[in-house]
Parts: structure tokens; C-alpha cells; sequence
């Protein structure tokens, strides 16, 4: 039989998982136009005992491309994710390929890790391409064929939800994705575009009014229920 105490704590523990899935809407929705952020969901579940439970869930299908005037963006028009190295070793993976060129040279993400195992551009160059594998080739002064610099590799995981997330939009290898392996022969690459995120927001407009009304539903229940404790302790007395 369930007490009137087990009654609103049951509420209440619904009432926070509700909160938080609120929360990662509000999250998907202030990184709308973060490039390569991948949304994620609290997805709730109903327990024997009638009470809230959930877990967290990454969306990893991949977001619109939009095209840039840069020549250092890429897009990924697939699964993927680039390699980059802090300047500690540490190595994390992103989506978000929005590059530059440092002060010595080297291709590097929006915050500064090293692209690839590094990849130098010289200073005296005329075009610069990256074909689809990710090869990075550039035209210098006086040159008539393109020179091969490098190549910016793709990895994927077997298992990509059970990714890291990291701050900076990167992710971290886990137990649960596995390692990464190398995408070889691809030709997913595209020079001169930027993968949006994969953000619904219509689709959270829906979701937001079905959670609020299930919140305000929770919230007055818990009053009602509260209401017949109280009355009860008070008969008792």
C-alpha cells in the first residue's frame, strides 16, 4: 500500500525529472547556433513503483551544411569526427571544423588544438584546397601544381553515445564508445561549409508545452496530497 509520504515523494522525484528535461531543451536551444553541437534529451521512463526515472541521450545525426566564404571551413557530410591535440597531449575529437591558421602556421580549431598530427601552411601561398579525403594541398607564388601538406583525418566509434562530452564542443573517447578507428576512402569532406547543429526547435516547442502541462498537473497534486497529510495528522491529534 503507498503511504501519502511515498505518494509525494514520487511527485516530487517526477517533478525534478521534468526539470531536467527542461534543462537540456534550454540547453539544445541556447546552442542553436553552435557549429557541430549534436542536442541532447533526457529521456524519461515510467518505473514499477510509479515514479520517474531517465537517462541521458545524444543525438548524433548529422546537421545541415551551410555554406562559408572560408577556405580553412569543412563540413563533415557524414559520420566523423576530426582529431585535435591541446598543446598538454591531450587529444579530443570534434565536429565543430570551423579552422584557422596560428601564429606558426599550423591549421588549428576556433580554440587552438592542433588539427591532426599538424598540418603547416606556408606563408607565400596562393589557393589553398581540401579535397574530400581531407587532403590539404595549396598553390604557392610562382607555382603552376597544388603541393600536398597533409591530411586532416576522419575517426568514428563504434558505440558514439557513449562519448564524453568536453567543454569547447569536443567529445572524449569512454569504455562505452570505444576506441576511435580511422575512416579510410571516404569522401565526406566539404571545403568551404560548416555543419549547423542538429537542433529541433519546433520540435521543442511541442515538447515544452506537454512537459509544462505535465509539471503544473505534478505540482497541484503534490498540494492535494500534501493537504490530506496535514488534515490527517490533524484528526489524529
Amino acid at each position: 500500500m503507498t503511504t501519502l509520504q511515498g505518494s509525494i515523494s514520487k511527485l516530487i522525484n517526477n517533478s525534478n525529472a521534468m526539470f531536467e528535461s527542461f534543462g537540456y531543451i534550454s540547453s539544445n536551444v541556447a546552442n542553436l547556433n553552435t557549429n557541430g553541437f549534436k542536442a541532447q534529451r533526457f529521456e524519461t521512463y515510467l518505473n514499477v513503483d510509479g515514479s520517474l526515472d531517465g537517462t541521458l541521450r545524444t543525438d548524433y545525426s548529422k546537421g545541415d551544411l551551410v555554406r562559408t566564404t572560408r577556405d580553412l571551413d569543412i563540413g563533415i557530410d557524414g559520420a566523423g569526427f576530426v582529431p585535435v591535440t591541446n598543446k598538454d597531449g591531450s587529444v579530443a575529437y570534434t565536429r565543430d571544423c570551423s579552422f584557422a591558421v596560428n601564429a606558426e602556421g599550423y591549421i588549428v580549431s576556433s580554440d587552438g588544438w592542433l588539427v591532426a598530427d599538424g598540418i603547416k601552411i606556408p606563408a607565400n601561398y596562393e589557393k589553398l584546397k581540401i579535397k574530400p579525403d581531407g587532403t590539404v594541398t595549396v598553390l604557392k607564388k610562382n607555382d603552376t601544381t597544388f603541393e600536398t601538406l597533409g591530411k586532416i583525418p576522419l575517426v568514428s566509434f563504434n558505440n558514439p553515445e557513449g562519448l564524453k562530452k568536453l567543454e569547447g564542443n569536443k567529445v572524449a573517447p569512454t569504455k562505452d564508445s570505444g576506441k576511435a578507428t580511422l575512416i579510410a576512402d571516404h569522401s565526406t569532406i566539404k571545403q568551404g561549409m560548416l555543419e549547423k547543429a542538429n537542433v529541433d526547435v519546433f520540435s521543442y516547442v511541442n515538447e515544452s508545452l506537454k512537459l509544462n502541462g505535465s509539471l503544473i498537473a505534478s505540482t497541484r497534486l503534490v498540494k492535494v496530497v500534501d493537504e490530506i497529510y496535514r488534515q490527517s495528522i490533524n484528526l489524529r491529534q
